[in-house]
């Protein structure tokens, strides 16, 4: 609890004050990364900034594909019915199998971008935005569901306990910096 506040401190000290920016400068120069930092700074070396921000964000979603890849591969398996009966140890057996695979998490992180490529050549407003009105309040609903469920899991009460009970004498500064990297992370800056 201790971590998630300091987190959501770094969001709303640090976090949104910066994406408020990166949106302005995007918005008011109409152009991709490159280009804004170009077009607010020229004849500067800001448009190094847009370069590793588009350089971030390809490292970026190298990761996210292949969670998203995995997490697809999970959806089929539950919408299958595939984890009934299985026990801890066979649940972890399932995941230790899918990433041993050659081909499988390769299979699924393809489907993945070619989804998200879909999306993209759509554009900001056929495409992105279209999709985020959908599966914004999707995810919302998913996390909804999820916590419902979870308070009817054994040992409910003292997860709930852990998670809003902050303990400030467990905080370390590692703990602190690691809060700001996952604020950063989080927003994607």
């Amino acid at each position: 609890a201790a971590f998630i506040l300091v987190y959501l401190l770094c969001i709303a000290i640090i976090g949104l004050p910066i994406m408020l920016a990166e949106f302005t400068v995007g918005r008011r120069a109409q152009k991709n990364a490159v280009g804004a930092f170009r077009a607010e700074a020229p004849g500067t070396a800001w448009f190094l900034t847009g370069s590793l921000g588009i350089t971030t964000a390809f490292i970026l979603l190298s990761f996210y594909g292949v969670v998203a890849g995995w997490t697809l591969h999970y959806i089929g398996l539950s919408v299958g019915e595939s984890f009934n009966g299985l026990t801890t140890a066979e649940l972890g057996n399932t995941f230790g199998s899918f990433i041993s695979d050659p081909w499988l998490p390769i299979f699924w992180q393809t489907i993945f971008m070619a989804l998200t490529v879909a999306v993209v050549l759509g554009g900001i407003k056929n495409g992105i935005e279209r999709y985020s009105k959908i599966l914004m309040p999707l995810l919302l609903i998913l996390l909804v569901v999820l916590a419902a469920r979870s308070l009817t899991l054994e040992g409910a009460a003292q997860g709930i306990e852990f998670l809003f009970k902050p303990d400030f004498s467990k905080l370390s500064m590692k703990a602190v910096l690691a809060a700001l990297g996952h604020a950063f992370f989080s927003l994607s800056l």
